[in-house]
């Protein structure tokens, strides 16, 4: 097996076990043993288990980041949608490991770990913004968009610490959320007000956002 082939073959095994456990409780014997070589000759693929974590975080965040890419085609409550619930399997299949890049691991506070972080909030953030047809985001836009998204991370968290909440509530009720702040944000501008309304003219009577709209009404009633 090549260099790079064996390296690629020890994130995926790291990645593997950093997902089913917290990276803390993993052991360089561990991934040694699930990749079928010696602990040394880890060693001469990666330093230490810290650049093997940072590795593959590196690939973690490059999956998650692509699961917000979506085609510009149908309503946009749809697309988000369809965002969110590729978004909760990945928190799925890596519970422990998204749990310990969010919160805390090895690598916490290291320069990396905060560049992959912030690299799959600003991919989530561009994505968003081309769906709203949006390249030089106002500032109330900019505060909706990454608000959001810091919202889906901790919705995310806390439904990992015990899963109370099914996540086929979830993943909808974060499509309304998003509706919501910029509802709120459309209240007091009316740039923000234009752009929601060039945002939600194509949603179908039955879709999430026409959805969240009835509820309110009926406790308003």
């Amino acid at each position: 097996m090549g260099v790079e082939e064996r390296r690629q073959q020890l994130i995926g095994v790291a990645l593997e076990l950093f997902s089913r456990r917290s990276p803390d409780d993993v052991s360089i014997d561990e991934i040694a043993s699930a990749a079928g070589i010696s602990r040394p000759l880890v060693y001469h693929y990666f330093p230490g288990k810290l650049s093997l974590y940072e590795a593959a975080l590196q690939r973690a965040s490059d999956d998650l980041a692509a699961r917000f890419v979506e085609p510009h085609e149908g309503p946009l409550g749809t697309r988000l949608l369809r965002v969110m619930r590729r978004y909760f399997d990945f928190v799925d299949e890596h519970g422990p490991g998204f749990s310990a890049l969010m919160r805390g691991g090895p690598a916490v506070g290291s320069s990396t770990t905060n560049a992959l972080v912030d690299s799959v909030r600003q991919a989530a953030y561009v994505q968003i913004l081309s769906h709203l047809g949006v390249t030089d985001p106002p500032a109330r836009l900019e505060l909706v968009v990454r608000s959001w998204i810091s919202l889906a991370e901790s919705t995310a968290l806390i439904w990992l610490d015990g899963r109370r909440i099914p996540r086929e509530e979830l993943e909808p009720q974060l499509v309304n959320d998003f509706a919501a702040l910029a509802a709120v944000s459309a209240a007091y501008d009316e740039e923000m007000a234009e752009l929601l309304r060039g945002a939600l003219k194509d949603e179908p009577a039955d879709g999430p956002f026409a959805h969240l709209v009835g509820r309110l009404m009926a406790l308003a009633s």
